[in-house]
């Protein structure tokens, strides 16, 4: 009963502070590094392409193939760069906790450093929240209408991880682990996230669930790469988001404070 109770004060907060919201200034953009030397030129450049007022938030997780420096080049050539490096490799969500600590913008996207995902797609995410229409958009590879190239053992996980996230959140989503989740900065204020690796995005989404918020899916394209390109995620990793989903989602309340 007590944990009922505080997470009805909680919802009760946070819907009041929703229903008071400005409309959206500035767009916070948090992007996890770690040795993607290759692609991270090209992915900055189509970030800052896009036509929003916006911060580029890039946390280096202790890159060690020279990814650094060209980091260090590219924000010394845009003022909307905010580097932030490690000083040692922790994993994806510590980046992205990192990068949380940062923003000022009014709503917030997490954007991979990879080419998998396009950031021409964030006036697409971002209507719904300019509407008025919700809080969170996850950008999903699997509803129709748009291009994507993955692996069916990839998807096939996907789906399951999203599955179970469903059941234990109560929500209805397609694309629990995609990387596109784009919500407002004010449902984090206050937040304290764990995941150190992969399992911060069922964190992440037991978090929107648990506070009540407005939530839904806009189809975006996908462009899957495979280990030999450079993808990390594996085996363990969906072993570490299984764990997360019912860690976050049956046992949230009894965490400590």
């Amino acid at each position: 009963m007590i944990v009922k109770s505080i997470l009805a004060d909680f919802r009760l907060c946070t819907r009041h502070c929703w229903d008071n919201m400005p409309r959206v200034e500035k767009l916070s953009v948090i992007m996890p590094v770690f040795n993607e030397r290759d692609t991270i030129e090209k992915i900055i450049g189509r970030v800052l392409e896009v036509e929003l007022p916006m911060e580029l938030i890039v946390v280096d997780d202790c890159s060690s193939d020279g990814s650094h420096a060209k980091l260090l080049e590219l924000a010394g050539r845009s003022p909307e760069i905010r580097l932030v490096r490690h000083a040692r490799n922790r994993g994806k969500g510590a980046a992205i906790r990192t990068g949380l600590e940062y923003v000022s913008g009014d709503v917030v996207v997490i954007q991979d450093a990879d080419l998998e995902y396009d950031p021409a797609e964030y006036p697409r995410l971002l209507a719904p929240i300019r509407e008025g229409r919700a809080d969170v958009v996850y950008g999903s590879r699997f509803l129709g209408g748009a291009r994507r190239e993955f692996k069916l053992t990839h998807a096939l996980a996907n789906r399951f991880l999203t599955l179970l996230s469903n059941l234990v959140t109560g929500l209805d989503l397609s694309d629990m682990e995609t990387c596109y989740k784009m919500f407002r900065a004010q449902l984090i204020n206050c937040a304290r996230f764990e995941s150190e690796r992969f399992g911060i995005e069922p964190e992440l989404t037991a978090h929107f669930a648990r506070a009540g918020a407005r939530i839904c899916e806009v189809p975006i394209g996908y462009s899957g790469r495979g280990y030999a390109a450079g993808k990390k995620i594996g085996v363990k990793d969906g072993l570490e988001a299984i764990f997360a989903i019912l860690k976050f989602n049956l046992f949230a309340g009894r965490r400590p404070k």
